[in-house]
């Protein structure tokens, strides 16, 4: 296994996963001077459309892993689901940040809520799930409601189930599908709310401001971010922030790591962690002094992390197909960005289908509302409708 060396422009970064957090990773990379080689199953892949090369083989093929480890010197991703021994085959070429650690334990929500459990971290109450009698059992312990999900492969919701009684249990360990499940008792909280921390191998750590959320069938909507003068009270943007630290901290983090939080009253308790970079962290792009693709690279080459300040209040909306759907074909770009203060970032992807990822505008404001009812408008715009945000 190697050390962490110090990774300087003009060397090579190999990112496992080909979706649009990889793309932005690449842009980000390739502007400072490193190459990028990017290993997806699928070709044109929105990471391979910008990297300098592209690997296209099922995420199992372990000759494949390594002969992309062995061409590259350092390798992150932006994908979780990559299998555990083809993340060995690799670490034992190149080192890999986030460690592979840290990836088994932020993709399985119960080890996850162990880890985060065994180290005082504040979660909603769970029980793990392994039959239909442990989840009545668990659902009397937890009360109603309740949530049962997936212990791996939830993603924007899928793999979950909302449980209103006890005579749901039979219906939901149906749905389920898999032999082990996470019971999570329902936070009934104020804002949903995510920190977005970077971490290098001298364990140099910075955050950025906290990011707050809104969710639609369980896919992100709109992100704010006011900075910390405005917004959500600072005693709460605070405790966000340190308890995001001391997460990263804890779990050896290098790399970038998304702490989803909920706020309840005057306290935050963790929801979810992603240890890469986040769909609410795109708005970094244009509002931060550095963004969060750019940070994750400083962290896995192990240099200095750069500076995170917002710029200016600002707000994000995700594009998903749903909007060429209504548009009957491509959206009318120009109506959105009639709005000079609208920026458009595209993913490259080809097929639009209802709740799929393609894009994002975002939007720099004096106050973050402005700054929502700016991006909000310009999306309205590209689906002919006037309707505002609920």
């Amino acid at each position: 296994m190697y050390s962490t060396p110090v990774v300087l422009p003009g060397k090579t970064i190999g990112i496992l996963g080909g979706g649009q957090l990889g793309r932005m990773f690449a842009i980000a990379a390739r502007r400072m001077g490193y190459r990028v080689h990017a290993f997806d199953p699928t070709r044109d892949c929105p990471t391979g459309q910008v990297a300098d090369h592209e690997v296209n083989a099922p995420y199992d093929d372990l000759d494949a892993a390594r002969r992309f480890a062995s061409a590259v010197d350092v390798v992150t991703f932006e994908f979780e689901n990559v299998p555990s021994q083809t993340l060995a085959a690799i670490e034992k070429l190149r080192p890999v940040h986030p460690s592979p650690f840290v990836l088994d334990t932020t993709r399985h929500r119960l080890r996850e809520k162990d880890f985060l459990s065994a180290n005082g971290f504040p979660v909603a109450p769970y029980r793990s799930i392994r039959d239909v009698e442990e989840l009545r059992r668990a659902i009397s312990e937890l009360g109603t409601p309740c949530v049962l999900k997936t212990a791996e492969f939830g993603y924007d919701g899928k793999g979950q189930s909302r449980i209103e009684s006890i005579d749901d249990a039979d219906d939901a360990w149906r749905k389920l599908n898999c032999p082990l499940g996470v019971l999570e008792g329902f936070i009934r909280f104020d804002r949903e709310i995510s920190v977005i921390v970077g971490r290098n191998a001298r364990g140099e750590s910075r955050t950025f401001d906290v990011f707050e959320n809104v969710h639609v069938n369980h896919i992100l909507d709109l992100t704010t971010v006011s900075g910390p003068g405005a917004g959500l009270p600072w005693s709460l943007q605070e405790k966000a922030i340190v308890l995001a630290r001391d997460i990263a901290r804890k779990i050896d983090l290098i790399g970038l790591l998304c702490v989803e939080m909920f706020v309840t009253g005057s306290d935050v308790i963790v929801n979810e962690l992603a240890p890469r970079p986040h769909n609410s962290g795109h708005v970094t792009f244009d509002a931060c002094v550095t963004s969060q693709f750019e940070q994750q690279l400083r962290a896995v080459c192990d240099l200095p992390l750069g500076d995170t300040t917002l710029l200016r209040p600002a707000a994000m909306a995700n594009l998903l197909g749903d909007v060429w759907i209504a548009a009957d074909g491509e959206p009318a770009w120009d109506r959105a960005l009639a709005d000079p203060r609208v920026k458009l970032h595209l993913y490259g992807k080809s097929d639009a289908k209802p709740g799929r990822k393609m894009g994002h505008l975002t939007a720099l404001a004096d106050t973050a509302a402005a700054a929502r009812d700016h991006v909000l408008a310009a999306r309205n715009a590209l689906a002919g409708s006037s309707e505002s945000h609920k």
